[in-house]
């Protein structure tokens, strides 16, 4: 088992025999990991069963990798577990990558040779993009899990330090959480500050 490290590597990589550039719109998921941390310390402080949560005073610490894993180890139900595919997944999207350029008809041998030298090259930054994006994954599935065994009903929360994205990005997760959800998103003033509300409309009974 290789030891697991985060930290920021940065978009996800767009990779051509010309060179490599970087898909903004995909960013690197280290980027939201600390943010969804400090959520989840901070619901799991919060009283439960069927409260209206108002979280107006997170702490807005930057945490070291070390810290990261270990509050993810504190809320996740497994992240060793997701931990432990990162390789093989890497290894399936360098492979997906490597076979579109061999059967790529359109470029020369010079080419398809710089390509996928330069494929190889990115393997340990396609490898850091996807261990974090993993350990996001497990974070968001982890404060989907808070609100549903806590029957938290609704949560407020400052949009600042990357909050809201995260929320915004919890929406999709809590859709399909067993039982699902039918959330509703949405950031409004309130004493001259932007704060948002996720308001967990429940489609199925709690106790499934």
């Amino acid at each position: 088992m290789e030891k697991i490290i985060l930290k920021y590597v940065g978009a996800k990589p767009i990779v051509s025999g010309k060179g490599v550039s970087f898909d903004q719109t995909k960013p690197d998921r280290y980027t939201f990991l600390n943010a969804t941390v400090e959520l989840l310390e901070a619901l799991s402080f919060e009283p439960t069963e069927g409260k209206k949560i108002y979280l107006y005073n997170i702490e807005g610490k930057e945490r070291s990798s070390s810290e990261l894993i270990d509050l993810l180890k504190k809320h996740c139900a497994n992240p060793q577990e997701a931990f432990d595919t990162c390789q093989e997944e890497t290894n399936a999207l360098i492979e997906k990558y490597t076979g579109r350029v061999k059967e790529n008809d359109t470029i020369s041998p010079d080419e398809r040779r710089a390509w996928l030298g330069n494929i190889a090259i990115m393997r340990d930054y396609y490898l850091q993009y996807v261990t974090n994006d993993k350990a996001y994954q497990c974070a968001l599935n982890a404060l989907a899990d808070m609100i549903h065994k806590s029957h938290i009903e609704e949560v407020t929360f400052p949009v600042g330090r990357n909050h809201g994205l995260v929320m915004s990005h919890l929406v999709d997760v809590l859709r399909d959480h067993k039982p699902p959800y039918d959330v509703t998103f949405i950031v409004e003033v309130k004493d001259g500050e932007l704060v948002g509300k996720l308001d967990m409309n429940r489609s199925a009974p709690l106790n499934l």
